[in-house]
């Protein structure tokens, strides 16, 4: 089975049994699923588990997906919404980072480097990564899933207004809203 075989083509052998589609459809599409999933949990178990979860119900579904959208759009919305679950059956707990720490010797305040130090490029370049990432995952899940899907997976608003099931206007606004978010949270870690 070639490559060049369209979505369609692939759905309608799916739907009729063909085992080969199923692998052909799991093939093409699998490792965006994984790197959509993993950007939104970062736990590799965990992303191995929701993509498995995510392909079984798209598989289990595959007769009702409507051919007026794009497959990747349909499996997309899929793989989300199945994080959603996860994320409403998980509930992270969340602390501040001012809140002392407390030990059997008493409470231990953190202390933070002083960001007037600039080491290398390449250091400093990981270090704001890092921030912002750490910023993305404590937007709330809303908010979170649109800037993914933006900036991460670089979709257009259209795209995301399907994946989600939501108008365009409140996907714009999602989106501002984050953005709006993320400035003020690195307003002061990543300023030099």
């Amino acid at each position: 089975m070639t490559s060049d075989i369209s979505d369609s083509l692939l759905i309608g052998q799916a739907i009729d049994g063909n085992q080969q589609a199923f692998a052909q459809l799991l093939s093409r599409y699998r490792g965006s699923i994984y790197n959509l999933i993993y950007k939104m949990v970062h736990n590799r178990e965990e992303t191995e588990d929701l993509v498995q979860e995510a392909f079984i119900k798209a598989f289990a579904s595959l007769a009702t997906f409507n051919d007026e959208y794009a497959f990747s759009t349909w499996l997309y919305k899929i793989a989300i919404n199945n994080c959603i679950d996860h994320f409403r059956k998980r509930r992270l707990k969340t602390f501040s980072m001012d809140t002392p720490i407390e030990s059997k010797d008493g409470s231990i305040q953190r202390e933070f480097s002083d960001s007037s130090y600039l080491p290398d490029k390449p250091l400093l370049s990981k270090e704001k990564n890092r921030l912002i990432e750490t910023a993305i995952e404590e937007l709330p899940e809303k908010y979170r899933i649109s800037i993914v899907l933006r900036h991460n997976e670089e979709k257009s608003y259209e795209e995301i207004s399907q994946i989600l099931n939501i108008p365009l206007g409140t996907v714009k606004a999602r989106i501002f809203r984050a953005r709006e978010m993320l400035k003020k949270k690195l307003k002061d870690n990543l300023m030099p």
